[in-house]
């Protein structure tokens, strides 16, 4: 067995961004984010990954902006440390190391140098009681530093990071828990506690589930279980606190925040609803329909920019003016992934269960969402306990024409609802289309379905537990160049063959990789048919237990299927012979083909662990074996095609080549295995994203710089070409940078800089008529050496050398001649004034 040292897991995405409240930056260009163990940094104009904080070792419970550098920002983690970084470098400036487990965090004005940290209760009883302490950071020079001081301030409170605040501007803390609500003032070092009733006369529930405090004013806004709002004044007395009642929300009020300057108040719970109260008021305006439900509410500092967390791990940017300006939309986290993981085979989208009833096109590349696609066509109403329809199956044709879905409805009562989709590829919208719809496809539930690889015809074959399984045939008008580029055209679907085996009930089917064969299972046996035309074939009786999943061989090792059963069994059967190739006793609970190589990747449970093996069915031994792939099941897993081949020397990393494995947890994280060198070229590419700090870095300003540079050495290439020298701006360039980086408040007016700037854009003529007038000196004397061929300097009549006989005397600046007098010129230099020279003598 090969242990494979050089290939690791690493996190390629699809952490939740939802679990703790986003902050906006000072100036509201950049929005930092928890996700898993990472803080992601995003553009708040492109909505684009600028940048990721990579440190900690567990998952992120907080952040919060530094109060005395609002570049820095803190993060805290359940690994028991606290980081400062520099978020516009993406660099770690210290570690304080407090060694207990952090649930979240918060920081004031008024208390620099300390941070206020929920703890878990030293030698507690019950493992539901928390605290919050004030952890005092020391002032040293070491990266990496111990954090002992720690000092309660107040205890029994919530685990819930919404459930504490600060209060105007840190002269308060407040915490609530359950009917609870704790008030600490730091000034007095006292704590007042005010309790609610468990319903009131209607039987409605009271308990706290948000807490925010305006920023001025000395009043606590609390959310309930109820769906109120409740506003609080007077609390520094215990008898004589005063609460006035707002009310919208038919439910729990998951989210409160206040304006930054306290004119409004924002609330948001499961009905998608960003409600802004007015203050003081009870006037109210709502955006509705943003998505799943609202779970934190942040506000930039100066109060022109809202972001809403929802539950289905989407982040929406507001404007002040309750109107969207963005979204921020990671990998939907459901309840389960029912669907497996599939990849569409024109984008080489990751596709999965989405938001409820819809499909979702993930990136793996850009972890990013491209289009979710809804297959219900329902609305979906948020609440509790009510049953709808869920996207239950899907599976791709092998060009990606034809998308099969199956949706249900009322799995955990008596009277399931189901019906089957066939959707067309529509390539003017770039997006699939509802083509046909089976509602009564079976009997029974539908329990597996696959399309046939074959390019010649295509087949949808689906299995039931009513004990049947049917061939779904498309017929009809289909277009013949559609279908040539890949297309399957606009036909009808029908049912063409339903099959069955001696009344037992079908698990899994799968087709072999050309097409040729189908396999079937029925509990215990598994059959073997003929797509063409549908003749049972051969039947394989396997080891006690029923048949759990099902799997053909690829490229050389395609006549062989492998099955996994009830009984820990993994077996390998020879097509050729149908007789059992081997077999061994492994607790199976996923086997995954790579479509482009000989691999099947087989996903183990061992000692409350998930182990992966990687083999051939040709050979027994594995490839490539890791033990404990990630923490806690392996929800999903699937090879992906590479889209270049990866150049690996290393013989344990070459079932990498082709394919790279993706993995999906229980916790919804999304894991792949890839080679040290993969792993140095992301983190490259990473550092790659800071070209200049004034801009928001995206890979579309990348693509745009790039195309620049392009565009200029080709203008440079022909300009050298035609020799033809530009004269480059002598202080243009930095005129316009001092310019326009310089703060405002520090420069002259702008009558004064207005002569001195449009002078540093000017090109000085000077130096190219000095390098001129060799060039044309060096011509016109040549011409007049074969216009004199060889005869005397001519004189002026006075004695006087002729200033137009001169060689080398012609300046610029003297105006051009026209030809009668250049011949009246010529005329004067020819004449013989040689008998001068002997009067001079004389």
């Amino acid at each position: 067995m090969v242990e494979g040292s050089e290939i690791r897991v690493v996190r390629c995405g699809g952490s939740k961004i939802n679990t703790r409240p986003p902050i906006i930056t000072v100036d509201s260009r950049f929005l930092l984010c928890v996700s898993g163990d990472l803080v992601k940094v995003y553009s708040t104009k492109t909505e684009e990954l600028v940048r990721v904080l990579e440190g900690h070792t567990n998952q992120v419970t907080g952040i919060a902006l530094n109060p005395a550098n609002h570049l820095q920002v803190y993060s805290c983690s359940a690994d028991g440390t606290i980081m400062l970084w520099d978020f516009m470098d993406g660099i770690l400036i210290k570690t304080f190391v407090v060694s207990y487990p952090i649930l979240s965090m918060y920081v004031s004005q008024k208390h620099q140098g300390v941070i206020f940290a929920v703890l878990p209760m030293a030698n507690a009883i019950n493992s539901d009681s928390f605290q919050v302490v004030a952890v005092h950071l020391p002032k040293v020079v070491e990266a990496e530093v111990d954090a002992p001081e720690l000092s309660a301030v107040l205890t029994n409170v919530s685990s819930n990071p919404r459930c504490t605040a600060f209060g105007r501007e840190g002269e308060y803390l407040v915490s609530g828990k359950g009917l609870q609500l704790s008030i600490f003032f730091f000034r007095k070092q006292k704590t007042y506690r005010v309790f609610l009733k468990a319903s009131d006369k209607k039987g409605t529930k009271n308990g706290f589930s948000c807490v925010a405090c305006h920023p001025k004013e000395d009043c606590i806004a609390t959310g309930h279980e109820d769906g109120k709002i409740r506003l609080w004044r007077n609390f520094d007395h215990k008898k004589e606190y005063t609460y006035t009642t707002i009310h919208w929300h038919h439910n729990i009020v998951n989210t409160l925040c206040f304006t930054p300057e306290g004119t409004n108040l924002l609330s948001g719970g499961i009905e998608s609803v960003l409600v802004q109260w007015q203050y003081g008021d009870t006037k109210k305006a709502m955006l509705p329909r943003l998505g799943g439900a609202i779970t934190h509410i942040s506000v930039s500092r100066d109060g022109a920019l809202y972001c809403t967390c929802h539950s289905d791990n989407k982040i929406t940017l507001i404007q002040s003016s309750i109107k969207v300006c963005g979204n921020i939309q990671g990998l939907v986290k459901g309840d389960a992934v029912r669907t497996d993981l599939l990849v569409d085979p024109r984008s080489k989208a990751l596709v999965l269960n989405g938001k409820p009833g819809h499909l979702q096109f993930y990136n793996l590349k850009r972890d990013r969402q491209l289009y979710n696609l809804d297959i219900v066509q329902q609305e979906y109403i948020y609440e509790e306990g009510l049953d709808q329809y869920e996207v239950a199956m899907a599976a791709f044709s092998s060009q990606g024409s034809w998308l099969a879905t199956v949706e249900e409805r009322g799995r955990k009562l008596s009277d399931l609802e189901f019906s089957l989709k066939l959707w067309a590829f529509d390539r003017k919208t770039q997006s699939f289309s509802l083509n046909t719809t089976v509602a009564a496809a079976h009997n029974g539930q539908i329990g597996s379905m696959c399309f046939c690889p074959s390019s010649k015809t295509t087949v949808l074959v689906t299995t039931s537990k009513d004990g049947h399984f049917k061939a779904w045939l498309l017929g009809g008008d289909v277009d013949a160049e559609k279908a040539d580029e890949g297309g399957e055209g606009d036909g009808n679907w029908s049912c063409d063959f339903v099959g069955s085996y001696h009344g037992l009930q079908p698990t899994r089917g799968s087709f072999s990789a050309d097409g040729s064969l189908l396999a079937v299972s029925f509990s215990e046996v598994i059959t073997l048919w003929s797509p063409d035309t549908w003749e049972l074939l051969s039947t394989l009786c396997l080891p006690p237990g029923d048949v759990r999943d099902l799997c053909f061989g690829s490229q050389s090792c395609s006549k062989y299927l492998l099955s996994t059963t009830t009984r820990n069994m993994l077996c390998c059967w020879n097509l050729l012979t149908c007789s059992l190739e081997w077999s061994t006793s492994m607790d199976v609970v996923l086997l995954k083909l790579d479509p482009l190589s000989d691999n099947v990747a087989a996903f183990t449970k061992q000692d409350g662990n998930t182990d992966l093996f990687v083999f051939k069915p040709s050979e027994p031994r594995p490839l490539f074996t890791k033990k404990a792939v990630c923490v806690g099941d392996v929800s999903r897993a699937i090879f992906v095609p590479r889209t270049e081949p990866l150049d690996s020397c290393e013989e344990s990393a070459q079932w990498l080549n082709r394919s790279q494995l993706y993995i999906l947890t229980e916790n919804m994280d999304l894991l792949t295995l890839c080679t040290k060198t993969e792993e140095d070229k992301m983190a490259a590419l990473s550092k790659q994203l800071v070209v200049d700090k004034s801009v928001a870095v995206t890979p579309f300003y990348l693509l745009l710089g790039q195309h620049r540079r392009q565009q200029q050495e080709k203008q440079d290439d022909s300009v050298h070409g035609g020799l033809v020298q530009r004269t480059a701006l002598p202080q243009g360039s930095v005129a316009i940078k001092e310019l326009l980086h310089t703060p405002a408040h520090v420069l002259p007016s702008a009558s004064f800089l207005c002569s001195m700037f449009v002078s540093s854009l000017l090109i000085s003529t000077a130096d190219n008529s000095r390098e001129s007038v060799p060039q044309e000196e060096e011509m016109d004397s040549e011409k007049e050496e074969e216009d004199s061929e060889g005869e005397p300097e001519p004189e002026s009549r006075d004695g006087q050398p002729d200033p137009g006989g001169a060689s080398g005397s012609v300046v610029e600046s003297v105006p051009r001649l026209s030809k009668a007098q250049e011949r009246d010129l010529r005329r004067v230099r020819k004449t013989d004034y040689s008998w001068l020279s002997s009067l001079v003598e004389a």
